[in-house]
């Protein structure tokens, strides 16, 4: 497995958050995209255009990254859901390997698939309760 990186969900303030976060630990944003800038766009409300549909930032080997989890995109936030565990993989198989193996007794929130960032990508949580996000990106291995 290539890493194992938090995935945190805020409650509409992940830019606030991660200019923070930024302050504290240095470095620079990588992927950062808004919810404007995604192929859904037309389905979110206007005052949720610029909210943050993806956003990470390198510390110390590892990514923080992070969402604006959107009510009017189905996503409820309470303490306990904002954080994930997110794996990157180092090919399909073992992404299918993982996500198989996490959702056994668990609840499958997006089933692996090609996404439209380019990556091989799903969500579970497990039968304890843990927030798994799963993905395979190819152009990060070659």
């Amino acid at each position: 497995m290539a890493a194992i990186n938090p995935y945190l969900n805020f409650n509409g303030n992940t830019e606030e958050a991660f200019n923070f976060y930024k302050s504290v630990f240095g470095g620079e944003f990588l992927g950062l995209q808004r919810y404007k800038d995604t192929p859904e766009s037309g389905k979110i409300p206007a005052e949720a255009q610029d909210k943050i549909m993806h956003i990470a930032l390198p510390i110390k080997g590892c990514l923080l990254m992070a969402t604006d989890a959107l009510e009017s995109m189905g996503h409820t936030l309470t303490m306990g859901n904002n954080v994930h565990l997110s794996l990157d993989t180092d090919s399909e198989e073992e992404a299918n390997q993982l996500f198989n193996g996490l959702s056994e007794g668990g609840q499958i929130k997006m089933p692996l698939q090609q996404t439209f960032w380019g990556s091989y990508f799903g969500m579970v949580t497990d039968r304890f309760g843990v927030q798994w996000m799963i993905s395979y990106d190819e152009k990060r291995t070659t």
